[in-house]
């Protein structure tokens, strides 16, 4: 397994706020519409799972497996070519703030891991800064 983490991301909402929101998926209706376009017609969610098209790996289906109230959220794919968790970590900073980090760990082959690192690690990065900017009201 190969690790992956994003840079420590603040956030302008307490811990309680960040959390409750991202242990229930179906909080994703509220950012719908950051979401490309093209993307929408294969982004489908409930409270505990979430499924997308992700061109050129296909879909990815993610489903909650631990809450950790209120400091972490767990996934683990259900449907993806390669097999994977992520989770969501939430840290206080004060009563308004938070600093969150996105973990994945995947089980990428030896022969893929130098051309699939990069982009990986890049999602990770966009995962985390995407989540860094939702209004946790």
């Amino acid at each position: 397994m190969k690790k992956f983490e994003s840079s420590i991301k603040q956030v302008p909402y307490s811990q309680e706020a960040v959390y409750r929101n991202i242990s229930d998926l179906s909080n994703l209706e509220r950012v719908r519409d950051r979401i490309p376009e093209d993307k929408l017609k294969d982004f489908s969610f409930d409270q505990d799972s979430v499924s997308i098209n992700v061109p050129p790996v296909g879909q990815i289906t993610l489903k909650v497996v631990e809450r950790e109230e209120p400091k972490c959220v767990k996934f683990e794919t259900v449907q993806s070519p390669m097999p994977f968790n992520l989770w969501i970590q939430v840290l206080p900073v004060n009563d308004t703030t938070s600093k969150m980090k996105v973990t994945v760990k995947a089980d990428i082959p030896f022969m893929l891991a130098a051309m699939v690192s990069g982009p990986i690690q890049d999602g990770v990065e966009k995962i985390a800064d995407a989540l860094a900017q939702v209004p946790y009201v």
